[in-house]
């Protein structure tokens, strides 16, 4: 397997990996590829497939503008978008990686191709840079799903971080890992901790991964006081905030001790989270995230309600897991809502989140892989359908829902012996099979399911 847990798990910004975080570190890449702008009179963006389709809605214009910027997705400042936006707006100058400035206008310098498809994904775009000469410099490159990005004829598999080091446990399948560790006596985290010791030193990956648990508890956090409105036309009102005022107190400002209250927080964890994310606001890709608030709240509520004797360390076995769900998932199927629909972001992030669970809590690894099966078995033929191609309806619920089948899917899985019916290596390539016969009018296009049947206002992306 050539991909991190770091590669599962980027710190960025909302609303999309795929159609947000994937184009900026596109269009980034492509000047920094084209070398020499000193001779740059214009550039242009063209958008193909979904992220022509629903792109405006996932913020993919202003993804690709501040990519052309030389922002990042770890770097910018969400508080700074708008402005910068609007300052290059005015102007009708971009200033190409903060350095080489050529003439810029929305309307022209961003094509979008509703009509078309490139042929190796439906996340497709072409970068087109001119210069003085009347030559032009062009390439092409896809957004394959939760952040990461490919050039025309590169592998999906190929992750950034790859760099053909060597690791101690190398995995294609669930049944690989699980040989492994039979043969050696060790658990899927103490594998994944191994393989990660390769690329790193033990002090740098603790940091990377208590960093990203930072992340996700301060967008938890601020997710949880924040009230208005969401942006993009739809007039959606954040709910998390004043749920959770409810949560803790009723009229006579006493703490509501109901017996599902940890649950009913779970939720509202996920809410939170998700709806930072359609504020454009810091989340970390987990590994989507339109299913950025799954894992966030499953491992709060590990952290808060499971009494761990020992929570870094369990925190961080949680991360480990859950990455080795998502590779393989990412490796053997597809983590876009593009190209598999929702099952494969928020029913990927729900076996992730499970089976974290299952190896914080000590389980052995065939009840971490039955967790994960479990958690994508109940989501498959999910579609992605978002209502004016906003990561808004039914996005946020669905990730209450969502955090709420991990637990239970942890909770089914520690209670057996770790045999089961159905292999997790089983329910991914039956997801990727069934990703591929779905519609494509059912997979982050907003041309069907509940994106054509609820009346909407008049939104530019639908």
């Amino acid at each position: 397997m050539d991909m991190s847990v770091f590669d599962l798990f980027k710190i960025g910004i909302g609303p999309s990996s795929s159609h947000t975080v994937g184009p900026m570190v596109a269009a980034r890449r492509f000047l920094l590829e084209c070398g020499d702008l000193s001779e740059a009179v214009g550039v242009e963006a063209h958008l193909y497939g979904s992220l022509a389709l629903t792109g405006v809605g996932h913020a993919t214009d202003k993804a690709v503008i501040l990519g052309l910027m030389g922002e990042t997705p770890q770097g910018v400042d969400p508080d700074s978008v708008e402005d910068k936006l609007a300052e290059a707006e005015l102007d009708g100058v971009l200033k190409l990686l903060g350095t080489k400035e050529v003439p810029f206008q929305y309307a022209t310098s961003l094509v979008w191709h509703k009509q078309s498809t490139l042929p190796e994904h439906p996340n497709g775009m072409k970068f087109v840079l001119k210069l003085a000469d009347g030559s032009i410099i062009e390439r092409i490159y896809y957004s394959v799903g939760g952040g990461f990005i490919t050039a025309a004829g590169e592998s999906q598999s190929r992750a950034p971080s790859e760099g053909g080091t060597a690791v101690p446990f190398p995995f294609d399948t669930m049944s690989d890992l699980l040989a492994q560790g039979r043969a050696d006596g060790l658990s899927i985290p103490h594998m994944l901790r191994a393989n990660e010791l390769a690329r790193m030193t033990e002090e740098e990956l603790n940091a990377g991964l208590d960093r990203i648990w930072q992340v996700m508890r301060d967008c938890i956090a601020h997710g949880l006081v924040t009230e208005g409105q969401l942006p993009g036309g739809l007039n959606v009102k954040r709910r998390a905030a004043n749920l959770w005022k409810q949560a803790h107190c009723d009229a006579g400002n006493r703490r509501n001790e109901l017996p599902h209250d940890a649950t009913h927080h779970v939720t509202l964890y996920a809410m939170a989270v998700n709806e930072e994310n359609a504020a454009g606001g810091r989340v970390v890709t987990a590994p989507t995230n339109g299913a950025a608030g799954i894992i966030p709240a499953v491992l709060r509520y590990y952290a808060e309600d499971c009494r761990p004797s020992d929570a870094a360390k369990g925190i961080r076995d949680f991360l480990l897991t859950s990455a080795a769900i998502g590779m393989l998932c990412k490796k053997n199927a597809s983590i876009s809502g593009a190209e598999i629909g929702c099952q494969g972001e928020v029913g990927v992030a729900c076996a992730m989140a499970a089976a974290g669970l299952v190896a914080a809590l000590g389980g052995s690894n065939e009840r971490i892989e039955n967790a994960a099966e479990i958690g994508i078995e109940h989501h498959l033929g999910m579609t992605c359908d978002p209502i004016g191609g906003l990561v808004q309806i039914p996005c946020i619920e669905r990730n209450g829902m969502g955090a709420i089948k991990a637990i239970t899917a942890a909770s089914l899985a520690m209670k057996g012996d770790g045999t089961h019916f159905v292999s997790l290596d089983n329910v991914i390539e039956t997801m990727r099979q069934t990703g591929y016969d779905m519609q494509a009018k059912y997979k982050e296009t907003s041309l069907g399911g509940l994106a054509i049947h609820v009346v909407t206002v008049n939104h530019a992306a639908c």
